[in-house]
């Protein structure tokens, strides 16, 4: 008999990737598993990208909270009420622990799962689930979704974590390119304009072009005027979500600061540096089946020489991995 299985994770970028190996272990594990995924519109391509996800709800959270009660806003959010109300899952577990992610919940028909007080981000979230799981709140964002999976659905997850991303790579080559994402939301995650060109000149060192993400218009100016008359480099241009996504599979390494998109280069299985300087690793390190670094810490940003030799590392494996790459040759 199928088991219709409702996700509420909604956001953002980095947290949805991090949710993408626990829905490798449910459809592994649960027999006749349906799983359906609501999460916010400009993330919906995501859980697309897995082959076990059966439908995926979005919802506009973010955009509605701008006019919460515009009279089209009060219709979107009604239209998502007729519409999970038709619904009925065997359990809805809420992999959030917010109460954003609480007020989608309970628009749900089904068991109610969730994090218990000590383990919620927000643990009032905790008092609207039907049933409640201790999960370690110190430990990787991966693991953490991994076991609050395992223990909604009674079962033991094993083995490495599977990011279900092959619609996305299979078939992609890898081209001599780095991706690096030098631009960030906030101000003190950016790193010195002098270290971003000491690593530049270490990828050309290594035969590789550059490819530089952005995301706002003042991130793309940021990020010109770092690679302002390097004939190597380009600022890509804003795309969707798989299209970068398919940017990100093709390059033979990516560096960046604690961001989405980093997390996603490391799920995809690319060599992935992550620079962090106002968040810390422990809960959100980067992880996937490549070689990976997440160095820094929160007020402690990594010296550009410990990037640069995470640079070799990285490219060491890479090569190693892809030795008939061309112009490359597996390391002695």
């Amino acid at each position: 008999m199928t088991k219709k299985i409702l996700i509420v994770r909604t956001s953002s970028l980095g947290d949805l990737v991090h949710m993408l190996p626990a829905i490798s272990d449910i459809a592994r594990h649960v027999t006749d598993a349906q799983i359906d995924w609501i999460v916010e519109e400009s993330f919906a391509e995501i859980p697309t990208w897995h082959p076990a996800v059966h439908e995926v709800i979005p919802v506009a959270h973010r955009r509605w909270r701008k006019h919460w009660w515009a009279s089209e806003t009060r219709a979107a959010r009604a239209a998502l009420r007729a519409d999970l109300d038709a619904r009925r899952y065997d359990i809805v577990l809420d992999m959030q622990g917010l109460m954003k992610s609480v007020w989608v919940l309970r628009q749900t028909h089904g068991v109610r799962h969730g994090l218990d007080r000590q383990s919620a981000r927000e643990p009032l979230a905790s008092f609207f689930y039907d049933v409640k799981h201790t999960v370690n709140f110190w430990q990787p964002a991966v693991t953490r979704q991994r076991e609050l999976a395992a223990a909604a659905l009674g079962y033991a997850y094993d083995g490495e974590p599977d990011f279900g991303l092959n619609s996305i790579t299979d078939g992609v080559e890898i081209q001599p390119y780095a991706v690096i994402m030098p631009s960030a939301s906030r101000d003190d995650k950016l790193w010195p304009e002098a270290d971003w060109q000491k690593v530049f000149g270490r990828l050309h060192e290594h035969g590789l072009d550059l490819k530089l993400l952005s995301g706002s218009p003042a991130e793309t100016d940021r990020a010109r005027q770092l690679v302002a008359g390097n004939p190597r480099a380009e600022v890509l241009p804003r795309m969707g979500l798989t299209a970068v996504a398919k940017v990100l599979a093709g390059a033979q390494i990516m560096v960046g600061l604690d961001s989405g998109l980093t997390h996603l280069s490391a799920g995809l299985g690319r060599p992935t540096i992550g620079i962090y300087k106002a968040s810390t690793p422990v809960r959100t390190p980067l992880e996937g089946p490549a070689y990976t670094a997440s160095l820094g810490e929160r007020g402690n940003a990594p010296s550009a020489e410990t990037v640069l030799s995470a640079v070799d590392q990285a490219l060491a494996f890479d090569v190693s991995a892809h030795a008939d790459f061309p112009g490359g040759a597996a390391p002695a």
